[in-house]
């Protein structure tokens, strides 16, 4: 399990309150998931990461993640992301899926856009030109796409 543990995360936690650690962890594994299990991505250039505006963080701790220029990375798009998280979270889960990504503060894939550009503006993740908040909104309904794989069934006597 990927977890992200250092001042400038607690700081995040403390100040967007929505969202519990493991929504951001769970984003990091759906992540890894994404590019390393369903080999989704391509090689495309990143912005350069944030000025960490909106984020009382300093910006001192900050430098190690931060880059003059952009750098080349494994990009997945938003309904991609949302995508994999979906399937992730229904193989770690089963029918729990829902109620587990609800317990972490996650209830629409619109979410998962948030804690993506909080994790941007605090320089842990990337995105490209062409990527916005937006892309995450409305990429599936959370009642059908966790409820409607499984379907209980009474046992025969």
């Amino acid at each position: 399990m990927v977890q992200i543990q250092d001042r400038q995360f607690a700081k995040l936690l403390e100040q967007d309150k929505r969202f519990k650690r493991e929504a951001y962890d769970f984003v990091f594994e759906s992540l890894d998931y994404a590019q390393n299990r369903l080999h989704l991505g391509q090689e495309c250039l990143n912005e350069p990461t944030s000025d960490l505006e909106g984020f009382d963080i300093d910006e001192e701790e900050n430098l190690h993640f931060q880059d003059d220029e952009g750098s080349i990375g494994k990009h997945i798009t938003g309904q991609d992301l949302s995508e994999a998280a979906r399937m992730y979270a229904t193989e770690m889960y089963g029918f729990m899926a829902k109620v587990v990504l609800n317990n972490f503060g996650i209830h629409s894939t619109g979410d998962f856009g948030e804690i993506v550009y909080n994790l941007i503006k605090i320089g842990r993740m990337r995105k490209t030109a062409q990527d916005c908040r937006e892309d995450f909104d409305d990429v599936y309904d959370f009642e059908t796409a966790f409820d409607s794989d499984y379907i209980i069934t009474p046992r025969k006597k």
